[in-house]
């Protein structure tokens, strides 16, 4: 059983594994569930993250006040034409990401990982390398293993609603969660996993939860896009060695702590930042009446 990053980090040291099969271990001891057991429902998440994914790739889904309605199939089309700038890798990635958020928000299935306002990150990571990598299907189960032992501990240490902590607690965990997991994949060790994640929470530590008209749209499905974009250059940040001065468990800390520091107004509670604008309280006044 492990309490935190270093916990973890060291059993897995020590057993000379990988992440995922601590978290798969402390699964069976914890809950008593059989190995097949944990890998089908793995696998039924995997299903709904695909579908979500791909989704509104190729047509416009009908959301609440329609804010962010044909945004995955504007971005689709957008990488198609092949004059991006960050290259097709990266735009197709954001646009799943869009995806996600976009069924989200159209009362759609997803995988809340960790949370619905976040669906989209871990997602659109691991089917990115997916298919750049050719990954395994077991590959990738173990994968979203590791994504959610680093999200229990992320949970337990410090929280993933944004009505705590702001945005860096719901997408921010769920950069932290796909870049560990994206290490994984390419064939990174345990350490590299665990510092992509928490290089991943640096990168939006103190990001605010603002959502215009307290729908979980705008601007949510574009941190999603960006969130996840952040998830994929840490992976590479830490395949290259990077590491930061503090440790890890210190970084949640800070990021738990930072939350708390954060007013109300900029908890969700859309009474702050994006929300707070005329613009914003026009489209309010206007879904709502």
């Amino acid at each position: 059983m492990y309490h935190n990053l270093k916990e973890l980090l060291q059993q897995a040291e020590d057993h000379e594994v990988l992440l995922s099969e601590i978290v798969l271990q402390n699964e069976i001891e914890q809950f008593g569930t059989a190995k097949d057991k944990i890998y089908q429902k793995l696998e039924e998440r995997y299903d709904v993250m695909e579908k979500a994914a791909v989704r509104a790739l190729g047509e416009r889904l009908e959301t609440a006040g329609n804010l962010i309605s044909g945004i995955a199939m504007q971005q689709n089309e957008y990488t198609a034409k092949g004059q991006t700038l960050c290259g097709e890798f990266m735009n197709t990635a954001m646009a799943m990401a869009l995806s996600c958020s976009e069924v989200n928000a159209s009362m759609g299935r997803i995988c809340a990982a960790p949370t619905a306002g976040a669906c989209g990150i871990v997602p659109a990571v691991l089917i990115s390398i997916e298919k750049a990598r050719n990954c395994s299907k077991e590959a990738m189960l173990n994968a979203i293993m590791t994504s959610s032992g680093i999200g229990t501990i992320m949970m337990k240490n410090a929280t993933i609603a944004g009505a705590e902590g702001g945005c860096q607690a719901e997408c921010g965990v769920a950069a932290a969660m796909a870049a560990a997991a994206g290490v994984e994949l390419c064939g990174g060790t345990p350490s590299q996993s665990v510092w992509a994640a928490v290089l991943a929470l640096v990168n939006c530590m103190g990001l605010v939860c603002d959502p215009i008209a307290g729908l979980v749209q705008v601007p949510c499905a574009q941190r999603n896009a960006s969130q996840t974009v952040n998830a994929l250059t840490c992976i590479d940040l830490a395949m290259a060695g990077m590491t930061l001065p503090v440790t890890p468990d210190e970084v949640v800390e800070s990021m738990y702590k930072v939350g708390r520091m954060l007013p109300p107004q900029l908890r969700e509670t859309a009474q702050g930042g994006l929300a707070a604008t005329q613009s914003a309280q026009k489209i309010q006044k206007k879904i709502f009446s």
